[in-house]
């Protein structure tokens, strides 16, 4: 692999022209299919195949008007007043005259009709059904419909919305994102002593985002996804495509200390080790992104096949672009005391200039010297961090994690404070009595609204609603406990299990569904699709890094380390979104159970990113063994050459997953939340920490891979023993028809 990697790097440099162009041309091409033939993101979830998913497509097909988006419209008096007062009709009547008017709009409510009203008079509602699916709907109506508010809101009414139709996308590109980048920067800066250096990196991973957010934006005309698959796909392209390029400019820079290594041949060498340890990384995070089509959720697969294509571009750069742009930049990546007229090495003032790693090389043997009580402490503090996690409750996001401040958080505490916190969790039970003899439907459906009824945890049941033939009937049912209560989950297996059965005995078929109803049902499915999940991923990166690194225990203690790294970042999850912990810094809007995606999502994601730092960071210790065969000092040597990229590494995947920590969007806030509290403690507590620690403990034999198995394994070399020695002529050659240039700074 060094050998194929090491001859790309060079060519890439000798025509770096021809590289920049044709990344410029794809980064064209690509935003303008982008932007011009991108499709429309959805917030829904849908999983095929669950009982929920099940009565919404029964829905679709047979009862339309059923299965349309809903716009909730919650009305709360003035203090003092009553919507029954004569000012505060005439400002409904003529909302809902607007709200009417929306294109769109087939059917609105009239709450003094269907008495949606509260038991004190002061809080009503009146439900907007669209036509359509409620991520089909356009802006330009949603726009309509805020308009349509205006009345209400003129006398004295608050008015605040609900439902499928008014949840907000997910947009990134806020200030603390910004800042996130900016941040990237100066740990670049600090990083590489070099504010070109440093700009190269971010030029490059924003190149490999845009081409792979872009990407991702026409793909979505053809295939549906969530917002969130491109928020996903940002987050991670970014994180990795600075890393990647750092860890490649990093070994470039180093490289040309030495005064007498020539740029081209650095370039390439840098491309062939550090490349090496970028393609074995990469494809890493691809398997893990990519092994989400596992859990059988489209939403899921699309979401992982998306990032992972991301990281793959980001690869691509790393080994092309990276390289290329490093030829242009020519000599002025060149420490400045390894110039030409900088002095002789013999001249310098000894203890004068810093040596490169000297605080790696000193935690090196700190952790080597003393690794029984850094793993314990290390271990023990880990587990301490994981004890949350064990209360893990999942569900979907709903309007009460929105801003506080959002219309649809509003609107979710009024109608609480209005009709309970049942209201809110509210069930959808579908009766298709397609095979129910005509004359039989009707008594069918108030026999199983009457057993719905008497269940000691539903509060009301609604009249029934069914299509011009009767065959479809739908009730709504509003609990007594709320979405996230458990007896509300408990009821909803209760009904499945029982309260069906005089459909079923009739010979029709009877389904609980709606919003929380579909919440259990994904948490379930992602539940039984997990083991299968996390097996795919530990094994074929066990066969990687086997690969990568010739050994046995290595493999095994990265995957030992994953899990504890995991394990601490859900139960830093738990504490803050659900135990409700620093809400308020975090801007935490109500503590709720975690989407029912996040831990599977930040599995994939951060085992990923975690077997990154490990193939960095060992891949130097197995170099290093591998020409003098000393396992302490490997490991010393490990920590001293990659320590200080590993943690620049870390600080700049945290600076960016942090930056969406304070988007508006309850997911992209738990997501970025749970990979930034990841990677900080993978990176310095389990690479930097537990690995050395564990590596000296296990000594020469955490390099040994049995004979039979030596044989059986092929060599990809990432240590570089097939490249070309540096000869004279090496250092000496030309760079054909674009010579490299000395640059003034």
């Amino acid at each position: 692999m060094a050998k194929r990697l090491y001859a790309l790097g060079r060519w890439a440099a000798l025509h770096r022209s021809r590289v920049l162009t044709m990344w410029v041309l794809i980064l064209a091409v690509t935003a303008g299919l982008g932007t011009a033939l991108g499709g429309k993101a959805t917030t829904e979830f849908s999983v095929p195949g669950v009982e929920s998913q099940q009565a919404q497509d029964l829905l679709k097909e047979k009862f339309p008007q059923a299965a349309g988006g809903t716009a909730r419209v919650v009305f709360a008096a003035p203090a003092g007043a009553k919507l029954s007062g004569e000012n505060e009709q005439r400002a409904i009547a003529a909302t809902l005259k607007e709200v009417a008017a929306v294109p769109g709009v087939i059917n609105v409510s009239d709450p003094a009709k269907t008495g949606a009203v509260s038991r004190d008079g002061t809080i009503g509602y009146a439900d907007a059904l669209f036509g359509k699916p409620a991520n089909t709907v356009p802006q330009s109506a949603k726009d309509r419909l805020d308009e349509a508010l205006n009345p209400a809101k003129r006398a004295g009414l608050e008015v605040e919305l609900g439902g499928t139709v008014s949840t907000p996308p997910a947009e990134v590109g806020g200030p603390a994102e910004v800042l996130g980048v900016v941040v990237a920067f100066v740990v670049l800066a600090l990083a590489l002593g070099s504010l070109v250096a440093a700009g190269l990196p971010l030029v490059t991973a924003l190149v490999g985002v845009g081409v792979g957010v872009m990407t991702v934006q026409f793909l979505s005309r053809f295939i549906e996804m969530t917002n969130t698959a491109t928020v996903l796909a940002l987050m991670i392209g970014l994180a990795v495509g600075i890393d990647y390029a750092l860890f490649i400019v990093s070994r470039h820079r180093e490289q040309l200390a030495d005064p007498e290594h020539d740029v081209p041949d650095s370039i390439a060498r840098a491309t062939a080790t550090a490349g090496s340890a970028v393609t074995f990384a990469g494809v890493t995070v691809i398997i893990a992104l990519a092994a989400l089509a596992t859990t059988g959720i489209p939403f899921l697969t699309v979401m992982g096949l998306a990032a992972a294509g991301t990281v793959l571009l980001a690869v691509l750069v790393a080994l092309t672009l990276v390289p290329a742009l490093l030829g242009f930049l020519g000599e002025r990546l060149r420490p400045r005391s390894a110039r030409p007229g900088a002095g002789s090495p013999q001249a310098r003032t000894p203890g004068r200039e810093r040596k490169p790693g000297a605080w790696g090389l000193a935690w090196g043997r700190l952790m080597t010297r003393f690794p029984v009580p850094v793993l314990i402490v290390s271990v023990l503090g880990l587990l301490a961090l994981a004890l949350p996690a064990t209360g893990l409750r999942l569900g979907l996001p709903s309007n009460e994690t929105q801003p506080t401040a959002s219309t649809q958080h509003k609107s979710y505490e009024l109608l609480t404070k209005g009709f309970g916190p049942g209201f809110n969790a509210t069930l959808v039970v579908v009766v298709d009595g397609t095979r129910i003899p005509a004359a039989q439907r009707e008594t069918v459906v108030e026999q199983i609204a009457d057993t719905v009824g008497k269940d000691p945890d539903i509060a009301t049941v609604a009249p029934p609603r069914a299509t011009e033939d009767g065959a479809i009937t739908v009730l709504g049912v509003v609990p007594k406990t709320g979405p996230d209560d458990q007896r509300t989950t408990d009821l909803v297996h209760r009904l499945r299990d029982h309260a069906v059965n005089p459909v079923t005995d009739a010979g029709g078929t009877a389904y609980v569904a709606g919003a929380t109803a579909a919440g259990i049902d994904v948490s379930a499915k992602l539940s039984s699709a997990l083991p299968l999940f996390v097996t795919i991923i530990v094994v074929l990166a066990l066969l990687l890094l086997m690969l990568a690194f010739r050994s046995i225990l290595v493999p095994l203690k990265a995957v030992l380390g994953f899990l504890l790294s995991i394990a601490a970042g859900i139960g830093a999850v738990v504490w803050v979104f659900q135990d409700g912990h620093l809400t308020g810094l975090f801007q935490v809007a109500a503590a709720a159970p975690i989407a029912c995606f996040v831990p599977v999502l930040l599995i994939g994601v951060l085992f990923g990113l975690a077997m990154d730092y490990e193939v960095f960071l060992v891949s130097r210790m197995r170099e290093h063994f591998h020409h003098h065969r000393d396992a302490r000092a490997a490991v010393e040597h490990g920590v001293e050459r990659s320590g200080r990229v590993v943690t620049a590494a870390a600080l700049i995947m945290a600076a960016v997953f942090g930056g969406f920590i304070f988007n508006h969007d309850p997911t992209v806030k738990t997501i970025g939340f749970a990979l930034t509290v990841g990677v900080l403690i993978d990176a310095f507590v389990v690479r930097l920490t537990i690995v050395p620690a564990v590596l000296s403990l296990l000594g020469r034999h955490a390099w040994a891979l049995p004979k039979w198995l030596d044989r059986a394994v092929p060599n990809v070399d990432i240590e570089g023993d097939s490249l070309p020695s540096r000869s004279a002529g090496d250092r000496t050659a030309p760079v054909a028809a674009e010579p490299v240039r000395a640059g003034k700074g």
